[in-house]
C-alpha cells in the first residue's frame, strides 16, 4: 500500500473521529444543561430552605447531619447537591424518630391491624389511641419517604447532569485533539514521497 494512501485513511478517519467527539460533545452539553435547569427549576419551585445553622431544628440533629447541612446553611434548595443532603440529614433524621426506626412499610401493617382491631373492639379507649398514634405515624412516614423519596430522584438526575458535562469536556477536549492529529496528518501527505510505501 503506497503511505500517500495509508495517510489518507487515517487522516480521514481521525476527522470522522473528531466530528463525532465535538458532536458528541454538544449533545452531552446540552444533556448536561437540561438536566441541571429542569433539577433547579423544580426544586425553586419547592420553595424549601436549607436549616439554619443557628436554628434549634438544626441543633437537635446528629453531628453528622449537622455536618452534611452545614455547608447550606439557610440557603433556598436548589441543588441535587442539596436534595440530596436535606432527603438524608434533614427529612432521614426526623423520619427515623418517628417510629423507632421503623419505616412506614413496617409501621403500616401494624397500624392497619390496630384499625381493625379497633373497629372490632369499638370501646376499648387504649387500643383506639394505639390505632391513633400508630396510623398518625403511618401518615407522617409516608408523607416523609415521598418527599424524600423525590428529593433523591432529583439528586439523581442533577448527578446525570454532572456526568454528562464531565463526558462533555472530555469529548470536546477528545473532538480537539484528533481535529489537530488529523491536520497533521494532511499535512503529512504532502511531504511524503508519492511512490513511497508502507
Amino acid at each position: 500500500m503506497k503511505r500517500r494512501t495509508f495517510d489518507r485513511i487515517v487522516s480521514f478517519v481521525g476527522l470522522g473521529l473528531s466530528v463525532l467527539l465535538l458532536v458528541a460533545a454538544g449533545l452531552l452539553n446540552w444533556g448536561a444543561t437540561f438536566a441541571s435547569d429542569t433539577v433547579k427549576q423544580q426544586l425553586e419551585q419547592q420553595r424549601i430552605t436549607m436549616p439554619a445553622v443557628d436554628s434549634a431544628g438544626f441543633k437537635a440533629l446528629s453531628q453528622e447531619a449537622q455536618t452534611a447541612l452545614q455547608p447550606f446553611d439557610a440557603m433556598p434548595l436548589t441543588t441535587g447537591k442539596q436534595a440530596q443532603a436535606y432527603a438524608d440529614f434533614y427529612i432521614g433524621s426526623h423520619i427515623k424518630g418517628i417510629a423507632g426506626g421503623k419505616v412506614y412499610s413496617e409501621v403500616s401493617g401494624e397500624a392497619l391491624a390496630a384499625s381493625a382491631a379497633s373497629k372490632a373492639a369499638p370501646n376499648d379507649a387504649a387500643l383506639a389511641a394505639k390505632a391513633g398514634a400508630l396510623m398518625g405515624q403511618r401518615t407522617t412516614l409516608f408523607m416523609g419517604e415521598t418527599l424524600r423519596g423525590v428529593l433523591l430522584t432529583a439528586y439523581a438526575f442533577w448527578q446525570l447532569g454532572q456526568i454528562a458535562m464531565y463526558a462533555a469536556y472530555a469529548a470536546a477536549v477528545g473532538g480537539v485533539l484528533m481535529l489537530i492529529l488529523a491536520i497533521m496528518g494532511f499535512a503529512h501527505i504532502r511531504r511524503v514521497e508519492a511512490d513511497a510505501t508502507i
